[in-house]
């Protein structure tokens, strides 16, 4: 079997204003300076991803932009305000070829998927900036419920 690596990573903290729709809504400063954190410690760990699964809102591109810089992300409409389900059905059409995939969205799903996947207690919370690794074996198409091993718990860094 080949082992696998999912990155799952919420995006950076983002503004409230009010007026401007969610999806529009963009990185605060430390939001800024905290994708850029999680880039530097993806790439302590050597974790260069073969794709990136991102949600449409300006501040999960954003996020995906500094903290992947030069990835390939491809944007996907369906993890904006995705169930867990939903998002494990994408993870599962993943190519093959795909060896360390990142999907960059939004609580509560991204947070209830890591939980599903590892078992890890959900209830240490899941702050904007918080990523989890998880180290799966065998295709994506079988990934299911509890078939994770997590190799970085879910927190921010």
């Amino acid at each position: 079997m080949t082992a696998r690596t999912l990155v799952v990573l919420r995006h950076a903290k983002a503004v409230h204003t009010s007026g401007l729709a969610d999806r529009e809504r963009p990185l605060t400063e430390i939001g800024e300076r905290d994708a850029l954190r999680v880039g530097a410690a993806l790439a302590g760990m050597d974790l260069t991803p073969d794709l990136v699964l991102c949600s449409p809102s300006v501040r999960t591109r954003r996020t995906a932009d500094l903290a992947l810089p030069g990835a390939e992300i491809l944007i996907e409409p369906a993890i904006y305000e995705a169930y867990p389900d939903e998002l494990l059905t994408l993870i599962r059409r993943s190519d093959p070829e795909v060896g360390t995939l990142v999907l960059v969205g939004h609580n509560p799903g991204v947070q209830e998927l890591v939980t599903q996947l590892t078992a890890v207690d959900g209830d240490a919370g899941f702050p904007p900036g918080a990523f989890a690794v998880i180290e799966v074996d065998g295709e994506w198409s079988g990934l299911d419920t509890g078939r994770g091993i997590a190799r970085w718990s879910p927190k921010k860094h």
